[in-house]
């Protein structure tokens, strides 16, 4: 819950603590004029400052959905998946010197974006 409280909370330190420094948060987009498909990506220092640049802090208290389901646990991997207010997250976790981190996480919007998606 570190991950997306510190999200909606603006809170930099508690988003770090559930990432992995390695991290590699990924969504796939599609070209609005090739109609190819990208994936774009962003690691975990780009979603700390993010998160302390405001981040979800901006949508309101009552927007701020947070479900959690904890999906599959295997020794040190885990996968976890997390509803947003307006995206779902798919994350990979490791337990990485005694605590779970975030390694990998794979979204995408609930609704189609208006731009380039």
């Amino acid at each position: 819950m570190d991950y997306i409280e510190g999200w909606y909370a603006g809170d930099a330190a508690r988003m770090e603590k559930a990432l992995h420094p390695e991290l590699a948060k990924r969504v796939v987009t599609t070209d609005s004029r090739s109609g190819r498909s990208q994936l774009e990506s962003i690691g975990a220092m780009t979603l700390v400052d993010r998160t302390r640049a405001g981040g979800g802090s901006r949508t309101p208290k009552e927007r701020q959905q947070k479900d959690y389901t904890l999906l599959d646990v295997f020794n040190n991997a885990a996968v976890a998946k997390v509803v947003a207010s307006d995206w779902i997250d798919y994350l990979e976790l490791a337990k990485w010197n005694g605590r779970w981190v975030i390694v990998n996480v794979l979204w995408e919007y609930k609704q189609p974006m208006s731009m380039s998606r």
